[in-house]
């Protein structure tokens, strides 16, 4: 069986080891930031002073103990309206190849763990990095794992509940013949019921944008509709069907082209610099007027991250190009975040909420705010909700998720009572 790449984990600290490009950033490794996957080592717990009182709460949910119930959560939380999340875990389980869990009220205040999947690192699958659950309307969870499967380059899988138990079914398994190799984030999926995805490796560049859809005959069928040529990509969809992708350099659309093909449009390349973000690995957000909202892990005024917008232009000579503006760039240290690298969500006011990797008073990760401008020519205001200090969890992967009370829900892949990571809750 081949590999897409060899992985290895020492405590904390992931990494894949070929000789092709790794994930992450150089440029700021010294300073503990590992970009998509080179992690930082995690200072130790026990030097850590008491925490001062701050206006807003944290909580956690659960804390990982890297055995049979999963290690280091790398992504966001999906909810299925009952008041119940769902995630999946790269490391942990029964075989150490990560699971599918599902994180429920005890009913006395507290949350239970339930794992509804364990991947044994065979043709199911293994290793689920940031690979967000996406349920369809029967109530089936869909993700992806970045290696195992048939030919050992990862899978695109469904969990279907079965009585009081799932049963997964692998859709696709990656060959890396031109049909892309280790998936990696999770999938969208489009009213007629197909899946669309994104590879680490595999295309003509490096990675690609690839769809499963029924085949009719009851299996799938893979293709891939567009060559990235940078690695991690993730992906969201309007209204219309168009997909959104954030790459790692730029910012794409696809739209169909009528002849169950794509066309594909740069809206934005970054630049880096002061002025620019670079290095993106957010998913793009939509808002209701077409504009497009992610974070950059480097670039900016101090080169520690930004918080970007994308604006159609709806009129004149551009019309159909985009313009960037810059909400926020970070400074880092004690009272700011260092390196965002997950997608943004919005409150009813339009107050924007995200996390950062590292920065805040422990260098641990931050639940940040940008509180929207009242008034012409204001701007973004960003406050830090929350500065991880460790035992609270710490590096921050996932995009958060809010609910109807205003209250934040995320993931830290490290920290929490064993360092094998937590669930959160932070209320502003």
């Amino acid at each position: 069986m081949h590999s897409a790449g060899t992985i290895t984990r020492t405590k904390n600290r992931l990494s894949i080891s070929d000789a092709e490009p790794k994930f992450g950033s150089t440029k700021l490794a010294t300073a503990a930031i590992r970009g998509a996957l080179a992690l930082a080592v995690l200072s130790a717990l026990l030097l850590i002073a008491a925490r001062p009182a701050q206006a807003q709460t944290e909580t956690v949910l659960y804390n990982f103990t890297g055995g049979s119930d999963g290690s280091n959560p790398y992504c966001r939380l999906t909810a299925d309206g009952a008041g119940n999340f769902y995630d999946t875990t790269p490391y942990g389980g029964a075989s150490g190849y990560g699971t599918v869990f599902e994180l429920s009220p005890n009913g006395t205040g507290g949350w239970s763990e339930t794992v509804l999947y364990n991947f044994t690192g065979g043709a199911d699958g293994s290793n689920p990095w940031f690979s967000y659950l996406t349920f369809d309307s029967m109530g089936n969870l869909y993700g992806t794992a970045a290696t195992g499967g048939a030919n050992g380059y990862g899978v695109v899988f469904e969990l279907s509940p079965v009585g009081t138990n799932w049963t997964e079914t692998v859709l696709y398994s990656f060959a890396n013949a031109g049909d892309g190799a280790t998936p990696v984030n999770g999938l969208i999926m489009d009213p007629a019921g197909n899946l669309y995805g994104g590879t680490y490796y595999g295309g003509a560049g490096s990675g690609t944008v690839f769809e499963v859809s029924p085949n009719g005959g009851g299996g799938w069928t893979e293709q891939v509709i567009y060559d990235v040529g940078t690695g991690y990509v993730g992906l969201t969809m309007s209204g219309a069907g168009d997909i959104f992708v954030g790459a790692q350099s730029a910012v794409l659309e696809l739209s169909p082209n009528g002849h169950s093909g794509w066309n594909a449009t740069v809206i934005h390349t970054f630049a880096g610099g002061p002025k620019d973000g670079i290095t993106n690995y957010s998913v793009p957000v939509l808002d209701k007027a077409g504009n497009l909202y992610g974070t950059t892990f480097e670039g900016g005024a101090k080169n520690f991250g930004t918080v970007y917008k994308l604006s159609p232009v709806l009129a004149g000579k551009k019309k159909g190009t985009y313009t960037e503006k810059i909400l926020y760039s970070f400074k880092g240290g004690k009272k700011d975040g260092t390196g965002p690298q997950t997608g943004i969500v919005f409150d009813a006011a339009g107050n924007i909420y995200g996390t950062t990797y590292s920065g805040g008073k422990y260098n641990d990760g931050t639940v940040f705010e940008l509180v929207a401008p009242v008034g012409t020519g204001k701007t973004y205001k960003e406050k830090v909700l929350w500065g991880f200090d460790g035992t609270d969890g710490a590096n921050l992967d996932g995009s958060l998720i809010l609910d109807n009370s205003g209250n934040l829900y995320g993931t830290a892949f490290n920290g929490g009572s064993r360092e094998d990571g937590v669930v959160f809750e932070v209320t502003p």
